[in-house]
């Protein structure tokens, strides 16, 4: 899932533009006393989690149109007319990156507007974990860096120097509204750390609806023993070889809960579990947030509610994981 160059260049360059002469220009204007536009920044945004950051970074300075709705795929989504009038009118559009939005390089030609392109790729994320290499997405990185929080970390820095350089007058409150947010992403770390440092090592196997936990799985010691869908994509189909092997596999490594996703279709994975023992009641946030009101309507609660699920499912429901101030 190659990056296309020309988002990659235009990523760099609203970066280097945020955090260079002109940040401090920025910074001047902001303490002479430079007002903010009366209207918000236009920003579009594919994902829900990059809408969810923008939001939380951009507060009133922003009015995102989000592409993706909570519990859709983004692996198989169409982009409607109304997403290429947002495009149309936009002063930014923020991508997550690797292809797995790969159909908003369309949406943007056929708005022919002339937006700031941020794409947050994994190659621009501090820690990445390997790609597939075949199949329809294959990529040299897995498309899911959201679920390392110090990934996300960089994406809140990238984005807040986008909407400064967007918006110079409102630097002073971006930046602190960055400020808060980076804490609470941090505490998050730390908190979900905590929690799996409560259980054993060997408790913590991992099987899912689909290939996504790789950056949560690395980043907090989890085995990855298997997915219902062995792809990073959700568009591969699972043979009835591969899912009996699976079940073998769960049933030989001990495994006490199969994962489905909020977002596909958790036939597949309930049978698996009625099949090996395991139980199937804990669902994970893996590719989309959850629907306001849900446990996972924001990043910071999708994660919780992953850690959550997963130490639960780890330990037979001995255990959970609640994190304070998020």
């Amino acid at each position: 899932m190659p990056v296309r160059p020309a988002l990659i260049a235009a990523a760099l360059a609203v970066a280097v533009s945020g955090c260079g002469g002109s940040d401090q220009d920025s910074e001047s204007a902001a303490s002479a006393g430079a007002s903010s536009s009366s209207k918000p920044i236009a920003v579009v945004a594919t994902t829900t989690q990059l809408g969810d950051i923008v939001r939380e970074v951009g507060g009133p300075s922003v009015d995102v149109h989000q592409i993706l709705q909570p519990n859709s795929d983004p692996h198989d989504y169409e982009p409607r007319p109304a997403d290429v009038q947002a495009a149309a009118g936009a002063k930014l559009v923020v991508e997550s990156g690797n292809n797995l939005d790969k159909w908003m390089g369309e949406v943007v030609s056929e708005a022919g507007g002339h937006p700031a392109v941020l794409a947050i790729a994994p190659e621009q994320t501090p820690y990445t974990v390997p790609g597939e290499s075949s199949g329809p997405e294959a990529s040299k990185f897995d498309p899911h860096w959201w679920h390392d929080p110090r990934n996300v970390e960089a994406a809140v820095a990238a984005v807040r120097d986008a909407l400064v350089q967007a918006e110079p007058g409102n630097a002073r409150a971006l930046r602190r509204s960055a400020d808060g947010y980076l804490a609470k992403v941090k505490a998050l770390d730390a908190g979900i750390a905590s929690c799996f440092a409560a259980v054993p090592a060997g408790q913590r196997k991992l099987v899912t609806s689909h290939d996504a936990f790789n950056y949560f799985a690395k980043r907090y010691g989890i085995t990855v023993v298997g997915a219902v869908i062995p792809s990073q994509s959700t568009q591969a189909q699972p043979s009835a070889g591969q899912i009996s092997k699976l079940a073998k596999l769960v049933e030989q490594e001990g495994v006490k809960a199969v994962y489905p996703e909020s977002s596909l279709n958790p036939k597949l994975a309930d049978a698996i579990a009625k099949q090996t023992g395991a139980r199937a009641d804990y669902t994970l946030y893996g590719d989309t947030l959850g629907p306001a009101g849900s446990s996972g309507d924001t990043y910071l609660h999708m994660e919780q509610a992953n850690a959550d699920a997963m130490v639960r499912g780890f330990t037979g429901g001995a255990r959970g994981c609640t994190i304070a101030g998020l």
